[in-house]
């Protein structure tokens, strides 16, 4: 078993028409065994940045520890807010300083540009190798079954309340064939001028 599903956990985020979303499973395990129905993946780090952490459970904390710190001292220092592309590039630059005893978290980042509040997307590797797809990008022990159902589902333009049904439908597909994960989930659906959060009931079996 690979140290990155040890504690099981699905996250996936998609692109819509100005606006963009992040889920994620709410369960907390030791391989097959639940701990907690009630563990955090997903962060919130601006008002329209998010980071989603799914991996090991103490490095998923003590890497959103780290990027806090980072950034609270880069808009210290600059006097300005992390946009969602510079808040990338600073998570993949801390994963590659510890490329030989790294993290077990594949970081994915969603937001929306400050100025002209399009939506931006991207994950990573354990080393800070990222990806900036257009439609979505998934993460956890059910990325397989993820890649099938978002194919399946995600259209371009979506609104934010397709989007919403689309990622929930998603990930829920998913993470119903995974051992691993599920027993809730949460969605975060950022606009322009709001984000809208959202408790999903699943199966607890």
């Amino acid at each position: 078993m690979s140290i990155l599903s040890y504690n099981g956990g699905a996250v996936v985020a998609m692109k819509g028409k100005n606006c963009v979303a992040i889920a994620s499973d709410k369960k907390f395990g030791i391989q097959l065994q639940l701990i907690s129905k009630e563990f955090p993946k997903i962060f919130e780090m601006g008002p329209h940045l998010y980071v989603g952490l799914p991996g090991l459970a103490t490095d998923t904390q003590t890497v959103h520890a780290r990027l806090k710190f980072r950034q609270n001292l880069f808009e210290l220092k600059e006097g300005t807010r992390m946009s969602p592309k510079v808040f990338s590039s600073m998570v993949s630059n801390m994963l590659y300083e510890k490329r030989f005893g790294p993290y077990f978290v594949e970081p994915i980042v969603v937001g929306l540009e400050p100025d002209t509040y399009e939506p931006f997307i991207c994950n990573m590797d354990l080393i800070g190798n990222v990806c900036f797809p257009e439609d979505f990008v998934v993460g956890g022990t059910c990325e397989d079954q993820l890649f099938g159902t978002c194919e399946t589902m995600w259209e371009p333009d979506l609104s934010p309340d397709d989007l919403f049904e689309t990622i929930s439908q998603a990930l829920m597909s998913a993470f119903n064939r995974d051992a691993g994960s599920g027993w809730g989930a949460v969605v975060y659906i950022i606009e322009k001028d709001k984000v809208t959060t959202r408790h999903l009931k699943t199966r607890m079996d």
